[in-house]
Formats: C-alpha cells, sequence, structure tokens
C-alpha cells in the first residue's frame, strides 16, 4: 500500500466518524424539563379577552364598534406601538438657560 492510500483510508475514517457523531447528536433526546406547579408567566390580559370574545362573534357582528377598536389595539401593539395611548409626560422642572445676560454679551 502506498502512503496515499492510507491517507485516503484515514480520511474516509475520520469523515464516517463525524457522520456517525452528527448522527447521535440530531437522534439525541433533550433532557426532560422537571414539571413546576407555577403559574405560567404569560397570563391573558384584557386585550386578548376582548379579541377571543370579538373572535367567537359571528361575520354578522363584525360591525360591531367595540370589536373594531379591539382589532384596531391588537394591530397597533403587533406593529409596536403602543396599545393604549400613553399618558402625557410632564414637562421638565428646569427651563432651559437660554437668555442672554444683563449686560449685552453673551
Amino acid at each position: 500500500m502506498e502512503r496515499s492510500d492510507i491517507f485516503r483510508a484515514g480520511a474516509m475514517i475520520v469523515v464516517f466518524v463525524i457522520f456517525l457523531a452528527a448522527l447521535h447528536v440530531i437522534h439525541r433526546r433533550p433532557a426532560e424539563r422537571p414539571v413546576s406547579d407555577a403559574p405560567s408567566v404569560s397570563a391573558p390580559d384584557d386585550l386578548s379577552a376582548e379579541l377571543l370574545r370579538c373572535a367567537e362573534l359571528g361575520p354578522q357582528d363584525a360591525e360591531d364598534p367595540h370589536c373594531q377598536a379591539v382589532w384596531k389595539e391588537n394591530r397597533a401593539r403587533f406593529f409596536g406601538r403602543p396599545a393604549r395611548p400613553r399618558l402625557p409626560q410632564a414637562a421638565p422642572a428646569t427651563q432651559p438657560m437660554t437668555a442672554v445676560p444683563k449686560g449685552g454679551k453673551p
């Protein structure tokens, strides 16, 4: 056997071992997670409850103004805008220093 044949056989063995290792990783079962009695972190909010109520209404009730407002609020929340309008921000307590001092020179 020549030296190149030995390297070729060694490379084929290495590729075969890598293939087997990949198969092992793919078919490995994930570790079981302990079941906790704690409630779910994501509790449904009022908007979700209203969306469910409006979704249960039939097509004849699609013109309900309350449901249209709920769907509009849901779209706003989906696209990243605040779902409900924020309260107006209070004006800063200090005024900016833009006045020119008494003397006429800045």
